[in-house]
């Protein structure tokens, strides 16, 4: 699984709070941690399912 922030991202944090170890708010963004993607999946599906502006994207590959 790979996750990338799209440039809808304000920076809002709510995916932090799911998983600050994949998700680190970074001024107006998130910057994405994929090295610790494996394992945390399920927190990615969560956190893409619960972001207010649906800039988080999944590539299941």
């Amino acid at each position: 699984m790979y996750i990338k922030i799209s440039d809808k991202c304000t920076g809002c944090g709510v995916c932090s709070a799911i998983n600050n170890e994949i998700f680190n708010v970074s001024r107006d963004t998130v910057i994405v941690d994929n090295d610790k993607v494996d394992g945390f999946e399920d927190d990615c599906i969560d956190a893409a399912l619960t972001c207010p502006k649906s800039a988080i994207l999944i590539d299941d590959d």
